[in-house]
Order: C-alpha cells, then structure tokens, then sequence
C-alpha cells in the first residue's frame, strides 16, 4: 500500500511534464491516491497533453481561482469524482505579469499588476481552501509551493512579495483550520526550469546560485524531490506538522554568501 492509499487529492497547476505539480500527480497516483487535476482559461489545453502522458490519466475540470463562480461550483464538481470528502489540496498556482511585476521593474510596477499577483498567487490559498472547506475533514492536507520569500531575489519583485504573502497565509490558515484537524503547510522548492520559471526575466541567474552554493547539488531539471516531498506532507506521515514551510532546495537555505 502506498502512503496516500484510498485519499482524494486536487492538484492544481499542472502545466507541462516539467510542472512540480505534474510530479505529484505521478507520484501521488503510484501511492495510491485518487487525483483531480484542475487547471485554468489557456492552461487548460496543455495540462490535458501533459496528463495524457500518464499511465492513469485523472480527471481535469477547470478552475479560476480568481472567478467567484468558479469556487462555488467547486465542491460540485469534486464530488463527481470524489463523493462527498476530500483528502488534500496542493496548491501550485502563481503568476505576475513579467512585463510590469518582474525583471527588476520592482521600483516602477504599479497597483494593478501587483494586486493580479497578489490575488492569484497568495490569496488564492484561502480561496481555494475555502471554496473546497465543506468537503475537508480531519486529518486532510493542505500543501503549497513557495519559492523562499524570507529574502529579495534577484529579479523576482512582485512575485517574491506574493509568495511572502502567501507564506503568511498558510500560517494563518493553520491557525484557524487547526483545531478542525486540518494541516496547511509549504514547500519551498529550489529552481525548477518550469514554464513559470522561464516566463522570470533573468531567472537563469538562480540556477548558477544553486550550482555554487547548494551543499547537496541542485538539478533544476529535476521536479521530483520537491513532489515528493509534497506527497509526504499529504500522507498521514506528519500528523503534528501545520504552519511549516519545508525546504526542498539542496540545503541551499542554511547557507551565508
């Protein structure tokens, strides 16, 4: 049996086959799970290539995590596949726009550009969670994807607010779902030349950072080890585990210049 045997698991964000959500849902199928993929507008198309690719292909339903229609109907559209509970979310969904929020346009952006990033990726993990609330039960998961914002990155601007925003979120929503059994915890993932990723204006530049300053290494082509370290946040395996961000970058972290 594997660690996510029998759970219902939503996965958002699926991409390409290069997406960390693309790994989990691998990696989660082959531990047993039941997953639904979701995906949004112009995504769409290509998260069915990418999952078609599968030796189990899940269902796909689209959700905009910015459409309030779209989060109501969503509790309807899990139980068609799902029934009435769900196990587990992982939140995989950013984006600012890299012609005004990204490439060192930090000093010059303004509000509207910073208010999309904001909405679609830090607020959305409230959205989202809410939206799907009635279906959650002790002992489900909530899991997302940051790119550490404890510090400024070169060329990350806006998005590296977002994901600061987006830190505090999870732990506020571990604070009120905690007593409901509910977890909500991050991953903080090292580069991963994802399409995000080479949508960043100069975000090259991180990969040489990882390649001389991560005591284990780095593969930037490499999404498994941050998806696994996202199943493992699904399973049982960290019962007393909520308000966390895990790093997955190669211990880069932990390190001074």
């Amino acid at each position: 049996m594997g660690i996510l045997e029998g759970k219902n698991i939503l996965v958002t964000g699926v991409t390409m086959r290069t997406s960390i959500a693309y790994a989990v849902v691998d990696i989660a199928q082959r531990e047993g799970a039941n997953v639904v993929v979701s995906a949004a507008g112009r995504a769409v198309a290509p998260a069915q290539r990418a999952i078609s690719r599968l030796d189990t292909v899940p269902p796909l339903i689209e959700v905009d995590v910015t459409d309030p229609e779209h989060l109501a109907a969503l509790p309807e559209q899990l139980s068609e596949h799902f029934g009435d509970r769900l196990d587990g979310i992982v939140h995989s969904i950013a984006y600012a726009d890299p012609e005004s929020a990204l490439g060192g346009k930090f000093l010059s952006t303004g509000w509207d550009a910073v208010a999309n990033a904001m909405h679609i990726s830090a607020y959305s993990l409230q959205s989202l969670t809410m939206a799907a609330r009635p279906m959650l039960g002790r002992g489900s998961s909530i899991v997302g994807l940051t790119f550490d914002a404890t510090v400024s990155w070169p060329t990350y601007d806006w998005m590296g607010v977002a994901k600061a925003a987006l830190e505090s979120t999870s732990r506020y929503l571990a604070r009120y779902l905690g007593p409901d059994g509910i977890r909500c915890n991050l991953v903080a993932a090292g580069p991963v030349d994802t399409v995000a990723k080479k949508a960043i204006p100069g975000a090259s530049s991180f990969n040489d950072i990882w390649g001389e300053r991560a005591p284990l290494g780095w593969n930037p082509a490499d999404a498994v080890p941050s998806a696994k370290a996202i199943v493992a946040l699904l399973s049982d395996w960290f019962p007393a585990t909520t308000g966390e961000m895990v790093h997955v970058d190669g211990g880069l972290h932990s390190t001074g210049a």
